[in-house]
């Protein structure tokens, strides 16, 4: 029933009575610590001269109630007999409870009692075998929730409500807090909200210890989340918790019985400044505004529908959760109703109240995790208002909500992204997208937020590919895994300034996705065994399904044929653009049309597809001939309408194409709609004429409020009057009416809709289609370690990711940020190779080469100087052979760059003939049958030369030098010390090459390596005479030598 399991507490109490029992034992010290505390409230009543002169009074005045109770407490304290676990609490906390209610006890007095309870909570003298301790709680939070003193100095009273807060913080986290209902937790909560919002206006301790005290309460009460059983059976749709009243300035917020208008955080005093009052009954604050009717929600015109009363009385569990996450959502709502009034309260304004409401949904949500798609409110509740107000919030220009907000996203993601799979997409696209590029208005701190948040995705492992299966490879939305990658290979790249802190964390992100793909390499299951796609025979491309999206070998097959669908799509889409009848005719000889065109297949063409022409899409369905009309009542069947009002749907609707501009194309486009708007959504329509003949009216409003060129713009009674006797003869609501009005006079209807896919603002008529699509989505679909889609995801981003690792390592200054390129150079390399992507492994040998500097002319003393002096040449150096030694089984034309640098090392004398002559004792020693050349995985792996005698060699890399007649060193002058440490790096740096083993290795290289290698040798060996030798020649030559 969706409270807390209580069962295991009780077990083990039942377990280990000592506890309990211990505490009970020693009656005297809790009987002392009680008659302590009576003792001191009445000490601090006796310094007040109106309770002072009372308890001195003669007979003819009798003493108050509240400190006769107190004294007759006093009196049974110590003659109780019973253990402490069987008196009832009331007994002792009543006199205690009954000063914090009176409205006639100081600051002072109020403050001592409060201590006093508080005392009695945390000592644990209750526990859960205590005799009504149920009703004792109760009592608890009702007292010190309707809390009422006089107001003696602002002092005193930030005290008291100090110490309110400390008590009922102390009473959600006691032992016994399991016994307190739905009601009273929502109570705590809003009465801390209360002090929060009062806090505003008094000290800055009182306000972050009243900030603080809710971030615990939050905390502590949603821990319990993961223990509360699924409660689907037992509840009903989301209700109200906090109501929102007025418009503008005048915005005033119900919180239990009390008031706080804007901009005044004062307490209510009934007219005098005098007393504050926290009173509270069970139907006020977060549970009692249930009973009000529903003003803060998505828009949507839903009625909210209330808790059984019932269940707020149980033991707390998920309904006061629902409604206390339920209030967080709605202070987000609050912001965006006050608008930009009055600044007088700093807390309802500015970025203060939303960064307080997010910093809580966050607590949460990390306390709730998983537990909470177990609960449908709650997950509702993230699904649509939290999701909606944080697409919102997301655009803010403040960077602390911007960081807030994608601190919240990432934790959904991690949580419950099987439930958010368009939300998530709707987040990247408006969002990250959008605030990442300077190109659309975002500043600097925006974009660096908005990146930092992005590689903070891109470090989850499975993300990138998740955002390819669920989304790239499905037609109904963006490529959300395709822009992402392009936003952070472009924004690496440093277009005429210096290299920056963007560029290198866009690299970050960048190499954090090759990385994942690098590490998925070892699990099996490369995503290059798969077969091609080939549509042999039609098939309606929009009704393709899945059989079984938790198995790999069913759901890979499935979204590799999706995403070659949607890129024949696409490739469609620029066909019909630039000749709609050869658009259609690519796509039946694809069979992604059937051979004989059908009104559905078109409609859905136009309604799944991204990219096409708006203006040709409208020119097709609003034309008269037979075949298109069919076509534009399919594709407005394509449409969900359910419980939309009229202008959201119409721009829903408006958005997919350009609406004509001649009144017959008009006419039949808006008839197609009126019939399928009726057909879903009737309301109080009374047929589908009267939606037409509205929807034509809305459309004029429409150009009547937005078109410049009309002066005279209609009023609010010219429209009601224009639309009379239009509902099957009678009128229609003036409400209903009043509302379409203000809703296209706020937001323009477009009917000139912006080509291309873009990132589009999310407006709440997309959020609220979004919300319908997301009931009809398919799954999402969870990616393990294994590379299923790697190979296809790698070619989509292979090219840009060398671009832009390359240009950065151009760019750097900074040994770090050189190490970083490196990483990412061999991550490239190692997913090349292993998804025998021969051509990218290739691109990538090339641009490094160049980095190495050995390809540049230059005097061979100033090359030796000018390489040892160069980091970035040298660890490029010993990353291209770093590569052709782990991977040379798949480098194909990299071998003419590869021989290029060794021969240029060996006439520069970093190449000794003694290397060339190891490498022949290396290659008589490893030619044992039982060796061969795996793709190895670490430089650690590659042999190292051994130091021998030299002596004339008959290898391989000894022929190939005495070919080239290279064995001759130049005499060199004295070098210096510089020179000296400078050559030293350098023999340092060609060790590490392990350059010998490149051909000592080489009979283990794959055919087709071993054939590109001979061809690269005879190629360098034949290049003084150029033209000479003809193919068979060199056929003869590869031939014997491969022998």
């Amino acid at each position: 029933m969706g409270r807390l399991k209580l069962q295991s507490g009780i077990k083990s109490i039942e377990e280990e009575p000592e506890d309990c029992e211990s505490t009970s034992s020693n009656k005297a010290a809790l009987a002392c610590m009680i008659n302590s505390e009576v003792g001191a409230v009445l000490a601090v009543m006796r310094r007040n001269v109106r309770w002072g002169g009372r308890y001195m009074s003669g007979d003819d005045h009798l003493e108050h109630s509240l400190i006769q109770s107190l004294k007759a407490l006093r009196k049974q304290i110590f003659s109780w007999q019973h253990q402490w676990h069987s008196i009832n609490p009331a007994v002792y906390l009543q006199p205690f409870l009954d000063v914090i209610r009176s409205d006639e006890t100081g600051a002072p007095i109020t403050g001592v009692a409060l201590s006093s309870v508080y005392k009695i909570v945390t000592l644990d003298v209750l526990c859960l075998n205590t005799v009504n301790v149920e009703d004792a709680m109760h009592l608890v939070v009702d007292a010190v929730t309707s809390c009422r003193f006089e107001v003696t100095d602002p002092a005193s009273e930030e005290l008291v409500l100090m110490k309110i807060l400390q008590v009922l913080l102390a009473c959600m986290k006691s032992k016994v807090s399991v016994m307190l209902s739905n009601q009273h937790v929502c109570t705590i909560v809003n009465t801390c909200y209360r002090i929060v919002h009062q806090a505003a206006t008094k000290s800055e301790l009182l306000q972050r210890i009243a900030r603080h005290t809710m971030h615990e309460l939050v905390r502590c009460i949603f821990s319990h989340l993961p223990d509360v059983g699924n409660t689907e059976h037992a509840l009903v749709n989301r209700g109200s918790s906090v109501k929102l009243e007025g418009s503008g300035q005048d915005n005033e917020y119900n919180f239990g019985n009390k008031q706080l208008e804007n901009g005044n955080g004062a307490s209510e005093y009934d007219g005098q400044p005098s007393s504050v009052s926290f009173a509270s009954n069970s139907s006020t604050g977060l549970v009692g505004s249930m009973l009000d009717e529903n003003t803060v929600g998505a828009g949507n015109g839903k009625e909210a529908t209330p808790y059984d009363l019932h269940l707020m009385t149980e033991p707390y569990g998920v309904p006061c959760m629902v409604e206390i996450f339920h209030f967080l959502c709605s202070l987000l709502n609050v912001v965006e109703h006050m608008g930009m009034g009055s600044r007088s309260n700093t807390m309802a304004f500015d970025e203060d109240l939303p960064l307080f409401a997010l910093g809580l949904i966050n607590s949460a949500i990390e306390l709730g995790g998983l537990s909470i798609r177990r609960h449908p409110r709650l997950l509702s509740l993230i699904q649509d208002e939290l999701f909606r107000n944080l697409m919102q919030f997301g655009l803010s220009t403040s960077p602390l909500i911007l960081s807030m907000v994608c601190s919240i996203v990432l934790n959904l993601y991690q949580h419950l992204r099987t439930e958010l799979k368009l939300q998530l997409e709707a987040f990247f696209s408006c969002v990250i997208l959008r605030l990442a590029q300077s190109k659309y208005g975002a500043s600097y701190q925006q974009q660096e937020v908005a990146m930092e948040a992005l590689v903070d995705f891109c470090r989850q492992k499975t993300f990138m590919v998740e955002m390819y299966a669920n989304l790239d490879c499905d037609i109904t939305c963006s490529n959300v895994f395709e822009d992402l990658a392009n936003l952070l290979s472009k924004s690496a790249f440093p277009v005429n300034c210096p290299l920056s802190a963007m560029h290198i964390l866009a690299l970050d992100g960048l190499i954090a996705v090759i990385q994942g793909m690098a590490e998925r390499i070892g699990n099996g299951s490369l995503g290059s065994e798969q077969s091609p796609v080939n549509l042999e025979e039609y098939t309606p491309f929009w009704m393709v399904k899945c059989d079984n999206y938790s198995d790999p070998s069913v759901w890979v097959p499935f979204v590799c044929r999706r995403k070659y669908i949607k890129r024949r799509l696409m490739i469609g889409a620029d066909h019909f653009n630039r000749d709609p009848k050869k658009g259609l005719e690519f796509l039946q000889v694809t069979h992604l049309l059937p051979d004989k065109l059908d009104p559905q297949s078109v409609a859905c063409f136009f309604r799944y597809t991204a990219g096409l022409d708006k203006n040709l899409v409208g020119d097709f369905l609003g034309n008269h001939d037979e075949f298109c009309v069919q076509v534009l009542h399919e594709f407005a069947g394509t449409f969900d309408f359910q419980d939309m009002n009229l202008d959201t749907a119409l721009r829903l609707f408006l958005e997919t194409f350009r609406l004509p501009g001649e009144s017959q194309k008009i006419q039949r486009v808006l008839e197609a709609f009126s019939e399928r708007y009726y057909e879903q959504s009737p309301q109080i329509l009374a047929n589908k004429d009267a939606a037409l003949l509205l929807s034509y009216s809305l459309i004029m409003l429409n150009t009547d409020q937005h078109n410049v060129q009309v002066k005279k713009k209609m009023t609010e009674e010219d429209f009601i009057r224009n639309n009379r006797h239009i509902n099957g003869g009678s009128d229609l609501p003036r409400d209903f009416l009043s509302e379409l009005y203000h809703s296209i006079c706020k937001n323009e209807i477009r009917t000139t809709p912006e080509q291309g896919a873009g990132f589009p603002e999310m407006t709440p008529s997309r959020w609220i289609d979004l919300m319908h699509k997301s009931k009809k989505t398919a799954p999402f679909i969870v990616a393990d370690s294994r590379a299923f889609l790697d190979h296809d995801m790698f070619a989509i981003m292979s090219g840009p990711t060398i671009a832009a690792i390359s240009v950065v390592f151009d760019h750097a200054e900074h040994e770090e940020v050189y190490q970083t390129c490196i990483d990412g150079f061999l991550a490239v390399a190692k997913i090349s190779a292993c998804h025998h992507l021969e051509d990218v492994l290739d691109d990538l040998v090339v641009s490094l080469c160049k980095f190495t500097t050995l390809l540049n002319p230059s005097p061979g003393e100033e090359s030796v100087q000018a390489f040892g002096d160069d980091t970035k040449a040298r660890m490029a150096t010993v990353t291209v052979f770093t590569i052709a030694n782990r991977y040379g089984d798949y480098i194909r034309t990299g071998w003419r760059n590869i021989l290029d640098c060794i021969l240029r090392l060996h006439k520069l004398g970093l190449l000794p003939a003694r290397v060339a002559s190891d490498a022949a004792d290396d290659s008589e020693l490893s030619a044992d049958p039982g060796q061969g050349k795996p793709i190895t995985n670490s430089l650690s792996s590659a042999h190292m030369p051994s130091i021998g005698t030299p002596r004339r060699s008959s290898g391989l890399m000894g022929r190939f030098s005495q070919l080239l007649s290279l064995d001759t060193e130049e005499p060199r002058s004295q070098p210096t010390e510089q020179q000296l440490a400078a050559h030293q790096r350098t023999l340092q740096t060609i060790q590490k090459c392990h350059i010998d083993s490149i051909f000592t290795e080489s009979k283990f290289l794959q055919s087709d390596s071993l054939l590109q290698l001979a061809r690269a040798l005879i190629w360098a060996a034949g290049r003084p005479q150029k033209g000479n030798s003809s193919p068979e020649d060199e056929d003869t030559a590869v031939s014997a030598w491969s022998c």
